[in-house]
């Protein structure tokens, strides 16, 4: 773990929470944000900061948070900070939480954007493979199809909702959901001209 003696360091393009407590890098303490946020659970709720604002970090501090995967370790990355002494603290650790990033996709074509974003919903699935130990037989082939880049549109599109349905039935808690940089590719599919034939997938 990190040490709170260590010479402290600035912590320059980073934005995986977990990195910076454990290298010991500065961090202004914005963990009674997750406090206000918990009283809005179950809410969709939108984030809007300049770029360079420190929204990635933040979505990364909320994740290690929330999951339920890890969560012995992750209550470490806590110690010493406000939330800490939060009765909020108890929700620490308690739900599945699903995290992605538009960042790098953006893309001169529809095609091209619908592969890259078939790729990486393929990555956040496999990370979540042990859900096929316990899933039905309707589920199984579906899961597997977006595992393997074989899903069809409809699939593709519903992939998230099916995904937080399993989590919550294997779970039996609600899902977290944290999506970044979500505008990175309306921006693109506007900018090359494909908006009406994207707009309807990141619609839903």
């Amino acid at each position: 773990m990190f040490s709170l003696e260590a010479k402290k360091g600035l912590p320059n393009g980073i934005s995986d929470f977990k990195v910076l407590r454990e290298a010991n890098y500065y961090y202004v303490d914005k963990t009674k944000w997750i406090e206000e946020l918990q009283q809005e659970i179950g809410k969709t709720i939108l984030f809007t900061r300049p770029r360079r604002f420190g929204k990635t970090l933040n979505m990364s501090m909320l994740q290690y948070f929330f999951d339920i995967q890890n969560q012995e370790e992750n209550a470490k990355l806590f110690q010493g900070l406000e939330i800490e002494h939060s009765p909020y603290m108890a929700e620490q650790g308690k739900y599945p939480v699903v995290f992605l990033s538009f960042k790098d996709t953006k893309r001169n074509t529809w095609e091209e954007m619908i592969s890259d974003i078939r790729f990486f919903i393929s990555e956040l699935f496999y990370s979540f493979r042990f859900l096929l130990e316990n899933s039905n037989e309707f589920d199984i082939p579906v899961f597997k199809g977006i595992i393997t880049k074989k899903s069809n549109m409809s699939e593709l599109t519903n992939s998230l909702k099916i995904l937080s349905r399993m989590l919550k039935e294997h779970y039996q808690q609600k899902v977290v959901i944290l999506i970044d940089e979500y505008d990175t590719p309306i921006v693109s599919v506007y900018e090359h001209g494909y908006y009406e034939e994207a707009i309807s997938f990141f619609r839903n």
